[in-house]
C-alpha cells in the first residue's frame, strides 16, 4: 500500500519576498518552513546578509544559509523595465508580497499596495519597516541596535544594575520584527480564505519591540492615574542572573510556593519559608524580589554546579547549566530530538542546519531546499512566469537578472 505524502501547512500559497537582510527573510524563512513557494527576489548584488558570518564561497555565509533555506532566488533588476515586468508577473500568481523598502521609495518604484493590487486583487501586501508610516518617525532608518536603544531594551540594563546600557548580543528586534510579520501573514491569509479579501499590513520594528519590552515592565503605570513606577522588579533586580557556584555558575529559579518550599526543604531550612515574612508566599515575594534573590545567591554559592543541578533536579525545582555557544553543540537533549540536521549543500559542501522547533503529528514542517546561490532559479523562475527562451535571454545579456545556476566548473 503507497503512503501517500505529508502535506505542507502552506503546499500551494506563492510568497514573493523582495525583504533583505532578516527581518524579512526570517518571516519568509517560517513561511518557507511551513512549506509555502518563498521567491526570494534578489539585485543583481545580491541580499546584503549574504555576506554575514564566515562562507566558504563568497555570498554565502553562515546566517544567510539559515535563513536563506525553504527559498528559490531570482535576479531582478528592478531599475530596468524587463525585470519589473517579471516582477509584476511574479506577483499576477502570488498570494502575498513582502518587503522591508522604505514604502516612498516602493511608490516611487510602482511598487506600493495600490499598485499591486490593481494586477492581484486578493494579494496580501506585507511591508516591515522601522516606525509606522503614522508617526513623526517615519523613514528614519532603523537596524536592529537602533530599535533595540530606542525601544528600551538597552536602558533596562542600566535599570537592572549595570553601569551603562548595553545591547543584547543577538539580533533581537530583527527576529522578533520577522515572527510577528510571520504570524501576520499567516492571519491576512486565513481572513483572505473566509473573505476573499486581501491586506496590506504594516509591521513597525519599534512599535513591535517596544509592545514586547512594555509587557514586562509597563507595572504601575498600566493605571490612570499612575498607581507605582514601570518595571517588574522580578526583572530588574540585579540578583537575577545565573549563580556562582563553587565552581561555575547555574540558573536556578524557584518560582511558586511549591518550589520555594521544595528548595528550602532541600538544604535543610524548611522553617525559614515561614519564620522569614518575605519568602511565605508568591505575593511576599512579588514585593521582595530583591532580598529574595540575594539570599538564593548566597546559599547557592555554598555547592557545586553539579550538585545543584542533582538536587534541583530531585525537587523538580527548575535549573539549568549555563551553555555557551559551543555547548549547544553538543547538547544531548538537542541531539537526541534531532534539532541539528546535517547535510550536503550543492555548492557549499557539508553544513549544519537547525530544523524547524515546532512538531506537527501530520504535516511536512522540515527542510526542503538548501540556501540557493544568487539567481540560482531565475531562468526556471522566468520560464514558470511566461517568459520565452529569447526573453530570458535578452534579460541576461541587459543585465536585468542573472543566471545562477551551477556551471560545470562548480
Amino acid at each position: 500500500m503507497t503512503v501517500p505524502p505529508t502535506p505542507a501547512p502552506l503546499a500551494g500559497f506563492r510568497i514573493v519576498d523582495m525583504s533583505t537582510v532578516l527581518m524579512g527573510p526570517v518571516a519568509t524563512q517560517v513561511l518557507g518552513d511551513y512549506g509555502a513557494d518563498v521567491i526570494k527576489v534578489e539585485p543583481p548584488e545580491g541580499d546584503v546578509m549574504r555576506h554575514a558570518g564566515m562562507a566558504r564561497t563568497p555570498r554565502m555565509g553562515a546566517m544567510y544559509l539559515a535563513n536563506g533555506r525553504n527559498k528559490r532566488s531570482i535576479v531582478l533588476d528592478i531599475k530596468q523595465p524587463a525585470a519589473k515586468e517579471a516582477l509584476f508577473a511574479l506577483c499576477r500568481s502570488a498570494d502575498v508580497f513582502i518587503h522591508n523598502v522604505r514604502p516612498a521609495a516602493m511608490q516611487r518604484a510602482g511598487l506600493g499596495y495600490e499598485d499591486l493590487r490593481a494586477i492581484n486583487p486578493s494579494i496580501v501586501y506585507v511591508a516591515l519597516v522601522g516606525y509606522s508610516e503614522h508617526g513623526p518617525y517615519a523613514n528614519q532608518p532603523a537596524f536592529d541596535d537602533i530599535i533595540q536603544a530606542g525601544a528600551g531594551v538597552s536602558g533596562l540594563f542600566v535599570r537592572a544594575g549595570l553601569d551603562e546600557p548595553v545591547f543584547v548580543p543577538m539580533t533581537v528586534a530583527d527576529r522578533v520584527t520577522g515572527l510577528t510579520a510571520a504570524h501576520a501573514t499567516l492571519a491576512a491569509l486565513l481572513m483572505r480564505e473566509r473573505t476573499g479579501i486581501g491586506q496590506a499590513i504594516e509591521v513597525p520594528m519599534f512599535e513591535t519591540l517596544v509592545q514586547t519590552v512594555l509587557g514586562d515592565h509597563l507595572n504601575g503605570q498600566a493605571f490612570e492615574p499612575p498607581i507605582g513606577e514601570s518595571g517588574y522588579s522580578r526583572l530588574l533586580t540585579p540578583h537575577r542572573r545565573p549563580y556562582r557556584t563553587l565552581d561555575g555558575y547555574i540558573a536556578a529559579t524557584p518560582y511558586n510556593d511549591k518550589q520555594f518550599r521544595a528548595f528550602y526543604a532541600a538544604i535543610g531550612r524548611a522553617d525559614e519559608i515561614d519564620s522569614n515574612p518575605l519568602l511565605g508566599s508568591q505575593s511576599a515575594r512579588a514585593s521582595n524580589y530583591h532580598a529574595t534573590y540575594a539570599q538564593l545567591a548566597e546559599i547557592i554559592a555554598t555547592r557545586t554546579t553539579d550538585e545543584w543541578l542533582a538536587l534541583c533536579r530531585a525537587h523538580e525545582v527548575p535549573c539549568a547549566r549555563v551553555n555557551s555557544i559551543d555547548d549547544l553543540l553538543v547538547d544531548p537533549h538537542l541531539e537526541a530530538v534531532g534539532f541539528f540536521e546535517r547535510g550536503e549543500h550543492p555548492s557549499e559542501g557539508r553544513i549544519v542546519q537547525m530544523r524547524p522547533s515546532t512538531r506537527w503529528s501530520s504535516a511536512d514542517v522540515s527542510i526542503r531546499r538548501h540556501a540557493p546561490r544568487i539567481g540560482e532559479q531565475s531562468v526556471e523562475l522566468l520560464a514558470e512566469a511566461g517568459f520565452d527562451a529569447e526573453r530570458i535571454d535578452a534579460m541576461l545579456a541587459e543585465g536585468s537578472t542573472v543566471d545562477g545556476r551551477p556551471g560545470p566548473r562548480d
